[in-house]
């Protein structure tokens, strides 16, 4: 299991700022001086190789939220152990987390990004964190509860899904409508337009296809091309990538959903236009700068060779 960054974690907080009161402890970091307060503090430490949960908040100064765990489908965790030396206030602060825990503080940006500040961001505005630890969890049930949260988070990602090939087609079709296209849609949600059709035998799964590409967003901006003049065109040519047709097993999951199924419709020398709603695309995640997450992809493929 990948461990996550002492940032992406910490807290089960209430909403709203907490209410300091002279009986709450406060405690410096010895590193950076940072002054937290305890609204509630736990008692169990966990032991060294066991998992410390935690969920985490941080704001600006007027409440906006930069970061919260619990926008994020699994909360933030850390392995407890003893023998790593705090590098910095935050380190000292995650470092010593015990289930139960309750603990707000203020600093600045510097402080608590370690430098690497959001954009747009000074390293003295004043940055709000909340965080809590709400369970200690051996490795194997850490394990399964990983498990169990990715699967709800699958099958509620796929559920997102069928909502957006619903959606996101509506917009396909208006656009397809604006520029004159008579695109054809199949079951799973993919529109295209065959532009020109190839010759020899129906693409079945495992033929590699050599094609030739260009990638848009549905405004128009082109993200990737196989082909070099249109890449230098475009602003988007790289010398350090080779500018040749693209090697694909059809049907095999070696590219997106709309590649896999667009394809399967093509033969040799076939020219077609896909219209990909982001489920069939690079779904909520998105890839890259480039293609934002839920981004319908825009296709100008061309298929310049078949080896079965």
């Amino acid at each position: 299991m990948k461990k996550s960054s002492r940032f992406l974690a910490v807290l089960a907080l209430a909403a709203g700022p907490a209410l300091i009161s002279s009986c709450q402890k406060s405690k410096v970091t010895e590193k950076d001086g940072i002054e937290f307060t305890y609204v509630k503090e736990g008692s169990e430490k966990a032991p060294n190789g066991q998992f410390v949960l935690y969920n985490l908040k941080i704001t600006t100064a007027n409440d906006s939220v930069i970061y919260s765990t619990l926008d994020q489908p699994f909360p933030g965790y850390l392995m407890a152990n003893d023998t790593l030396t705090p590098q910095n206030g935050m380190d000292e602060i995650f470092l010593s987390l015990k289930k139960g825990d309750s603990i707000v503080f203020e600093s600045t940006a510097k402080i608590v990004f370690n430098g690497n500040y959001p954009p747009g961001m000074s390293e003295t505005d004043v940055i709000k964190v909340n965080l809590g630890a709400f369970d200690v969890k051996t490795d194997s049930a850490m394990q399964a509860f990983y498990q169990e949260v990715m699967m709800k988070e699958q099958a509620a990602a796929a559920e997102r899904a069928k909502v957006l090939i619903v959606e996101e087609g509506k917009t396909i079709e208006a656009y397809a409508a604006e520029k004159g296209l008579n695109a054809q849609k199949t079951d799973n949600g993919l529109y295209y337009v065959i532009e020109r059709e190839g010759t020899g035998e129906a693409t079945t799964p495992g033929t590699t296809m050599y094609v030739n590409y260009a990638g848009y967003l549905l405004d128009g901006t082109i993200f990737d091309t196989s082909i070099p003049d249109l890449a230098k065109a475009n602003n988007i040519f790289n010398e350090n990538r080779p500018y040749e047709p693209l090697p694909v097993n059809v049907g095999m999951g070696q590219v997106i959903p709309g590649w896999d199924e667009g394809l399967m419709l093509l033969k040799k020398g076939s020219k077609a236009k896909f219209l990909i709603p982001s489920p069939l695309a690079y779904g909520e995640a998105g890839a890259g700068a480039m293609i934002p997450g839920n981004s319908i992809l825009i296709f100008d493929v061309e298929v310049m060779d078949v080896q079965k």
